[in-house]
């Protein structure tokens, strides 16, 4: 019983720990990564909660995006920073308007 005890806080202590060890993430500005998507990515891509239909065929909207199995920041963080991207134009965009498009993106996912 007291192994028990002792093996549950053990568990508990590792977890309080690691999460103590993982930095925050910054809250997003998610309204300016909104108003970047319309500004640069509306011409292909549907931008808005509940547009379904891209302004291009066959390219997903963001809503299809942020609702995609195990989308995080991460992977639209590496996705919008990549070098090249064979079905997108070169976009520049600065780490901080990444961040917010990408928190702008998960948002339509709630």
């Amino acid at each position: 019983m007291e192994q028990d005890i002792a093996m549950r806080a053990a568990i508990i202590a590792v977890i309080v720990g690691t999460s103590a060890t993982v930095p925050t993430v910054q809250a997003q500005d998610i309204q300016h990564g909104r108003r970047l998507a319309l500004e640069v990515c509306a011409t292909c891509h549907a931008v808005l909660a509940n547009q379904t239909r891209s302004p291009v065929a066959d390219v997903p909207s963001f809503e299809a995006v942020a609702v995609t199995p195990g989308m995080t920041a991460m992977a639209l963080n590496v996705w919008l920073t990549a070098q090249s991207h064979p079905t997108m134009p070169n976009i520049i965009l600065s780490q901080t308007d990444v961040e917010d498009v990408s928190a702008y993106i998960l948002s339509l996912a709630e």
